[in-house]
């Protein structure tokens, strides 16, 4: 059929319409949401990558300075370690250090906070590129009391703390000790057992006094009032009319219970001492020497001495004491004597209920 004088001839390769197409109009296209989420994922990706490869860069031109002679700057490394011979008022403390290569300096510092408040004295640790382990000794430390501590390195790039570290020294056993003060005592004299109860919370604790008279073999009972431990740990017992030698201890009176060793208090006998000059036909000096003795002690031995400063004593003679009542015993003696100056008696016994002991010195004319 001869085309419309208007028609334009189809391409060769043109497809005709089919009905519907060519009653439908063409409309615009639009991505759908997985399309429009795929877009948004790849942006952020290339964010990213864009982001790296800046760092990249910025790492490499370091690097290239570096290279060019720039310092790096390295710390030392430390760490706090551990501690060893810990007692109530020492320890040692330990860590490890490695200096990196730089000439480096440590100490410990320590002290019941992590504030510290001391440390130890500032110790060469060299230059090593290894790690090594330092330690130092710590003493003055108080009892039963919590320490922190820590290692510090300090070298010209600065200074590195270790991390905190802890530990507690151990209480102080309680233990007593007591002397008697005169110890001998002349016999029905006061005197006081002193002492001291050491370690971790004695102050304030309540002690007493036993005591166990010769022969000892009644046993130790509580003698006079207990007493309270003064905050040094320090306490006193007066004593008054003890007879014969004793022995003495201090217990605690609650837990711990703990005992003094046995303290033995002598009783030393009472001696009194005259001289008085005789005649005989006999030439030289005679003096009639005499005295008391208490309690009273039969038996016992008077010897008669010229004191010697600077030497040994002179016996001038003596005599045994044979008379007395069941309180005093008496001793009389006429003695020559060839060096006058200053005397003194000492009598011996050896009943094991007293102590010998001398009498004032008299000075004889």
């Amino acid at each position: 059929m001869p085309m419309n004088a208007n028609e334009v001839p189809m391409n060769a390769n043109e497809v005709p319409m089919n009905a519907n197409e060519a009653a439908s109009p063409r409309r615009p296209w639009r991505a759908s949401s997985a399309q429009r989420a795929g877009v948004g994922a790849l942006g952020a990706f290339m964010a990213v990558f864009v982001a790296i490869a800046a760092a990249s860069v910025l790492v490499l031109a370091a690097a290239g300075a570096a290279g060019a002679g720039a310092a790096v700057v390295v710390h030392p490394s430390v760490f706090t370690g551990g501690i060893s011979s810990l007692t109530a008022s020492s320890v040692v403390l330990r860590g490890d250090l490695n200096a990196h290569g730089q000439p480096t300096n440590y100490v410990f510092q320590y002290g019941p906070t992590k504030s510290y408040g001391a440390q130890t004295p500032l110790a060469p640790a060299g230059n090593a590129t290894t790690t090594i382990a330092v330690s130092q000794a710590v003493g003055g430390l108080r009892a039963n009391t919590t320490y922190y501590f820590r290692i510090l390195a300090t070298s010209a790039t600065g200074a590195v703390a270790g991390a905190p570290r802890a530990f507690t020294t151990p209480k102080i056993p309680l233990s007593l000790q007591i002397v008697g003060a005169p110890n001998p005592v002349p016999f029905g004299d006061p005197f006081a057992v002193q002492g001291t109860l050491f370690g971790t919370l004695a102050a304030g604790r309540v002690v007493a006094l036993q005591a166990n008279p010769f022969p000892y073999t009644a046993g130790f009972r509580e003698l006079g009032n207990p007493e309270v431990v003064a905050s040094s740990g320090a306490f006193s017992f007066p004593v008054v009319g003890m007879l014969s030698n004793t022995q003495l201890r201090v217990v605690t009176t609650s837990t711990p219970f703990i005992s003094s060793p046995v303290l033995v208090e002598g009783v030393a006998v009472q001696v009194t001492f005259q001289v008085k000059r005789v005649h005989r036909r006999h030439r030289g000096l005679f003096l009639r020497m005499y005295g008391t003795v208490t309690p009273a002690e039969l038996g016992a031995h008077v010897g008669f001495q010229l004191i010697r400063p600077g030497a040994t004593s002179l016996n001038q003679g003596g005599a045994i004491i044979t008379s007395g009542g069941s309180g005093v015993s008496s001793f009389s003696k006429v003695v020559r004597i060839r060096h006058r100056g200053t005397y003194e008696a000492l009598v011996q016994v050896f009943d094991g209920a007293h102590v010998s002991a001398y009498s004032a010195p008299i000075r004889v004319r």
